[in-house]
Formats: structure tokens, sequence, C-alpha cells
């Protein structure tokens, strides 16, 4: 079964956001699982990098990965990275058309970004402590010197555990919220949560960034996403922005 993946179209950008099925990985990280750094078989998670790209057109030797760690540093890359060079960055973007940018996520939430007009592209991946060290404003940053225009920026944020979901402890939350209140939340258990999704949306939104797509799935709830929260050792998922 060839792997699905949601997709969504702006004026020749395209943003695609993977499920976990389709690929060849066994359990835990069982099937697509496109992170290689989280103890699957490497030669598994080429396959399914492989399979992924195929899924959506695009040439798995023309996609840049990143060596996330949670940060705020952005790379500004023209294609990709040689073996054994991959930065430790949250975020990348370039204005070369047809290269694919990918963030993997099983929690976190992708930010992928494109301005069509001046053929600029980035990612972002924005986990709590990424959204508290600024990463949504150093991607947008970074495009606007490669000659992106905020208002012409198209964003879309894909599957990522809600705020409803996401309880952390009360001072943990205060922390956030001071930064970006709007990521200020509650269980429905009624116990502290972040909701990060809506810290990235508001902080684009600040920024001058349509918010085109927000994805509805809350990873931890879906059995069809993997999700750290839920299952600790699992796989990992992609989010892919590139430009005609």
């Amino acid at each position: 079964m060839p792997p699905a993946a949601h997709t969504a179209h702006a004026r020749g950008a395209h943003f695609a956001f993977t499920d976990r099925w389709g690929g060849v990985s066994a359990a835990p990280y069982a099937e697509l699982n496109l992170g290689g750094a989280v103890g699957d078989d490497p030669e598994a998670v080429l396959a399914n990098r492989a399979r992924a790209a195929g899924a959506l057109g695009l040439d798995p030797a023309a996609v840049v990965w990143m060596n996330q760690v949670h940060g705020r540093d952005v790379a500004v890359v023209d294609g990709p990275w040689r073996t054994g060079e991959i930065p430790a960055v949250d975020a990348v973007v370039t204005a070369r058309r047809g290269l694919a940018l990918a963030v993997l996520t099983a929690d976190c939430t992708p930010v992928l970004l494109a301005d069509p007009v001046a053929g600029v592209a980035g990612a972002a991946h924005a986990g709590r402590p990424g959204l508290v060290a600024g990463v949504v404003p150093a991607v947008v940053e970074a495009m606007t010197g490669l000659g992106a225009e905020p208002d012409r920026i198209v964003a879309h944020l894909g599957p990522s555990v809600c705020g409803l979901c996401y309880e952390v402890p009360a001072a943990m939350r205060d922390e956030v919220a001071a930064v970006v209140p709007e990521a200020r939340a509650t269980t429905r258990q009624g116990t502290p949560a972040v909701d990060v999704a809506r810290g990235v949306a508001a902080q684009l939104a600040r920024l001058g960034v349509t918010v085109g797509g927000r994805s509805g799935v809350c990873t931890l709830e879906s059995a069809d996403h993997f999700s750290y929260r839920r299952e600790r050792m699992t796989g990992r998922l992609a989010s892919y922005v590139w430009l005609d």
C-alpha cells in the first residue's frame, strides 16, 4: 500500500503531511517512520523516505532534512546536505524552486511557509522549547532576507498534540505563556497545558503572516499518527514544502 499524505497547494506552493501508514518499518516504528534517529533500521527509513517522496512526485535526493534540537537556529540551503554534514538546526529556508524542505515530528508542530512570488520556502520544527526560543520569528526573518514579504507568505501547520492533551506542570505553562500568552491552555481534566500550534499561529499573525491551513489532527489522540507522548518509542511523521 503506498503512503498517503494530506496535501495543500497555494499559487505554486505545495504543503504535504504524512501519516504513519504505507511504509516498511516494523513495530514500534510501524509503518512509515521517516525519522533516522529514533532507533529504526536505517534501510527501512531510506525505503520509507523514497516511498513518501514518490507518492508526492518528489525526487528523494532533492529533499532537505534537519538534525532537529529544539532550538531556533535557521539554515539557508540551495540543495541537500552531503552525507555527515546535516547541521543542528530547527528551520531551513531556500530560494531554490523544486527543492523540498522537510520537518520531522511526533507531537511538535511542523510549520511550513512559502512566498510563491519571491520563490522562497521555509520549514520549521516548533516544539514547546522552540516556540519559546523564537524559531518561528527566526524562520520568517530568514525568508525575508531572501526576498520574501510577510504579507505574501502562506503558512500551513501540520498535525501536533493539541492543547487539550499537552499537560505540563503549572510553572512550565507560566514560562511559555510569559513569552507567548496564546499558548496557555487547560486539559479536559482541568490541569495546566500548552497549545503549541495556537502559539505558533499567534506568532505568525503578529509577524503579518497568513495561516492558510492548520491541521485538526491531535497526534496523541490519532492512531493514524506517531506520538512520542503516547508511545515514547515510536516513529516520526514528515511535513514537506516546495515550490514549482
